[in-house]
């Protein structure tokens, strides 16, 4: 089919259906010297690149998955934030939504992602520190007390303990009386990723997975418009991994998740589209770019030809982007803001759903609100005053970016066929092998480091001598003894019979396959604990043991 012909076509069957539904952005876009923007910008000679790039909102979605992207409407400008207690990250999340911020992002602290409550004795010292202390129904309530959850996107990062939390916010919503239906937001969810790079995990793979899939099925039917995974190459990247790396170890990841689901039972239309994912924005503008648009082909590609997926919702790879935490220099951390605002940028330029910016204090901090008020005026600055937005795809047909997609694409199809050998991205996780490339890359990126092979401004080159002058934000130590207090005073008050009753139900049917998030919902609205909760099911799973030579 001719070039003029297939546009026609897409134009008539895809894209002017949709234009309509978004009368808040213009039809039309000019530069600011009044030169006419094309909707896809694609050079029409170049008609060898018609076939594997399609157009956007078509298979196999390198150029965005959606028709219009962000002339449509915006992505989703989503700051990840929570430290202390409740109320004081609630107090935050009010003020990101007054600057103008679209979503919410949940930071919880490290024992509440390890599923141990803030009175537990390994949770000594930890509460509140590097996220926000979540132990029971009371304290979801207080995190998002005068926020509307029919309104709001919320994404959660948590994973081991993920159903816990989801169950809670599920809770808590009933109680604002919103039908569970009506949720939208993402939970992170992805314990393999866990096991690889960031080390948050409580359970075995096998019960891992079992929760994981227990979720697919409950949110499938129940919250439709729910993301029921993150599957996540951002700490894959952050642990050291290359951009290439990131790509092929998070698509094999999600392969693994696919494959469990549909063991369990579950067709893979019926989940595929509450599927979402998160990936870093590091410093190579050119690369980052074409590594986004090269995921989108390759999941594409495994979703319709391995799975065979017959929807085009479900070979769809919607992801969320934060930028990169490991490269932000505690030295000059004004300098933090230029890299964030580059790499923002090239998360929008390759077709990100939803942004977090990170503050220019954070290799210091955690972020003040003036740090982060600069992070989503980066973003906000992007979207109304750059013109990248005007337009699908702006690199796209650029012969860099697009040889830099190809050689993505497959040198990271190679990397997944190497998984596939090995028996799966479990295997390969047992066995070490995703860790040993991750650690043979995160080595070689420090040497280049250290011999100032690789520039890092401030940090080996343009030095200077600098008494820093930022305001810091420090977590209160008297956190940990209010949320202790808090938490004896709910044991004390609730039906404590009621609460023996569920907790050996929910011993009894961790043993068989029923799914628990209904059990979950019931026992966090019986003010059950994430800390007992997880507490049975270590009784009844174990807890994971990393192999000793990892």
């Amino acid at each position: 089919m001719a070039f003029d012909e297939e546009r026609k076509q897409w134009e008539e069957q895809v894209l002017r259906p949709l234009i309509s539904k978004y009368p808040e952005r213009k039809a039309e876009f000019e530069t600011p010297s009044g030169i006419p923007l094309d909707r896809v910008a694609l050079p029409q000679e170049e008609f060898d690149y018609l076939e594997k790039l399609g157009f956007p909102g078509s298979y196999p979605f390198t150029r965005g998955v959606q028709p219009t992207m962000y002339r449509g409407r915006y992505w989703t400008m989503r700051q990840y934030a929570g430290f202390a207690a409740a109320e004081e990250s609630n107090r935050r999340y009010r003020y990101l939504l007054e600057q103008g911020q679209t979503g919410l992002s949940v930071a919880f602290d490290l024992p509440t992602q390890i599923g141990y409550d803030a009175d537990d004795s390994l949770a000594a010292g930890e509460v509140g520190k590097v996220g926000v202390s979540i132990s029971s129904l009371r304290d979801m309530e207080i995190l998002f007390s005068g926020i509307p959850l029919e309104k709001v996107s919320t994404s959660m990062t948590i994973n081991a303990p993920a159903a816990v939390l989801l169950a809670m916010y599920i809770a808590v919503a009933k109680r604002q009386g919103v039908e569970e239906k009506y949720l939208r937001g993402t939970i992170q969810n992805d314990v393999l990723k866990e096991y690889v790079a960031r080390g948050t995990y409580i359970f075995p793979p096998k019960p891992s997975m079992r929760l994981i899939t227990d979720i697919f099925k409950y949110c499938s039917t129940n919250v439709p418009r729910w993301n029921t995974i993150s599957i996540s190459g951002y700490h894959i990247r952050e642990a050291g991994s290359t951009a290439v790396q990131e790509v092929a170890f998070t698509l094999a990841d999600a392969i693994a998740y696919v494959q469990a689901a549909l063991d369990s039972g579950l067709e893979v239309d019926s989940f595929a589209s509450q599927l979402s994912f998160f990936f870093a924005a590091h410093n190579n503008f050119l690369e980052e770019v074409a590594k986004f648009r090269a995921a989108r082909r390759l999941w594409a590609e495994i979703m319709r030809n391995r799975f065979g997926a017959k929807k085009p919702h479900s070979w769809m790879l919607r992801f969320h982007t934060q930028t990169g935490g490991s490269t932000l220099t505690a030295q000059q951390p004004e300098n933090n803001i230029v890299r964030v605002a580059i790499q923002a940028l090239a998360a929008v330029m390759g077709g990100t759903q939803s942004l977090h910016t990170n503050g220019m204090d954070e290799a210091l901090w955690l972020p003040t609100e003036k740090s982060v008020r600069v992070a989503l005026r980066t973003q906000q600055i992007i979207a109304h005053e750059s013109g990248v937005a005007d337009t699908v795809d702006p690199l796209g047909g650029s012969y860099v970016i697009e040889y830099l997609t190809d050689e993505i694409a497959n040198r990271a199809r190679a990397y997944i066929e190497k998984i596939d050998a090995m028996g799966g991205a479990l295997a390969a996780i047992e066995n070490g092998y995703m860790q040993s490339e991750i650690q043979d890359s995160a080595y070689r990126a420090q040497k280049a480091i250290e011999s100032g092979e690789q520039v890092v401004v401030g940090l080996n080159a343009f030095q200077v001598e600098e008494d820093l002058d930022l305001e810091a934000l420090t977590v209160d130590p008297a956190i940990e003894a209010h949320q202790r207090k808090q938490l004896k005073a709910l044991r004390e008050n609730r039906d404590n019979v009621r609460v023996s009753e569920l907790l050996s139900r929910l011993e009894s049917a961790a043993k068989t396959e029923e799914n628990l998030m209904p059990l979950f919902i019931e026992c966090v609205e019986n003010d059950i604990t994430l800390g007992e909760i997880c507490g049975v099911l270590r009784q009844v799973w174990g807890e994971y043991q990393p192999p000793a030579w990892l």
